[in-house]
């Protein structure tokens, strides 16, 4: 891989990027309020189970599948895709998180040469999710779709350390530990996730919707999700 798609993804999973990242828990801030994530051992497992049952089934085959698309000039399967992943959030405020994030990083990508007018045009149409937004700046550099799907996952994984840092809350040493644990996990969930095809996309998790669910009414909170 080229140093510059390197440093391209390295920029994408950037907890420093300008999309809101930050703001959101995924539903660990409600899990953490329901005892069920409330110690550095609860809140690690917790998030080993969401990188195993929702990224690894869900949004990283639907990046890799985007990143695909996007190579190929496949609009129709970019805007499938989208759709797809507008239909699985089961929450009005997981929803907002993945239009809020892509339409961020869509209004990023207008501002740098990763991707041409008229991918950014094609997307800016629709309702632009996270994931697929990701893909098409992912799908600009020369870097292989493995590498992209590592980026997405350890990007993702950096945010919700912090989320559990100040929600547990946790020290700086625990988010430490709980980060090394996804870091060695992320490999083998983007495997699983390469191996899934078009049809066997998987998006179910009804405790993670019945714990956002909760969240949108909780009394005190920190995150938007």
């Amino acid at each position: 891989m080229h140093d510059a798609s390197l440093m391209q993804l390295m920029w994408l999973a950037s907890p420093a990027l300008p999309i809101g990242g930050f703001s959101y828990s995924e539903c660990l801030e409600a899990a953490v309020n329901s005892a069920q994530a409330a110690t550095e051992s609860e809140a690690s497992h917790w998030l080993a189970n969401q990188l195993q049952l929702t990224l690894a089934r869900s949004e990283l085959p639907a990046v890799a599948q985007a990143i695909a698309a996007w190579r190929a000039d496949d609009m129709q399967g970019v805007a499938a895709l989208n759709a797809w992943v507008l239909h699985t959030r089961e929450s009005s405020e997981l929803r907002a998180q993945t239009l809020q994030m892509g339409k961020s990083l869509l209004e990023w990508l207008r501002n740098h040469t990763t991707a041409t007018p008229g991918q950014i045009a094609v997307l800016a149409t629709q309702e632009p999710t996270y994931p697929i937004a990701f893909a098409l700046a992912a799908s600009a550099t020369e870097a292989p779709v493995r590498e992209c799907l590592l980026a997405f996952a350890f990007g993702w994984a950096e945010n919700m350390v912090q989320a559990a840092i100040k929600s547990v809350p946790l020290g700086q040493s625990a988010g430490q530990r709980i980060l090394s644990r996804l870091t060695a996990e992320i490999p083998a969930a983007v495997d699983h996730a390469l191996a899934v095809t078009d049809d066997s996309r998987q998006a179910f998790a009804p405790m993670l919707a019945i714990l956002s669910s909760q969240h949108e009414v909780q009394y005190s909170r920190l995150f938007r999700s």
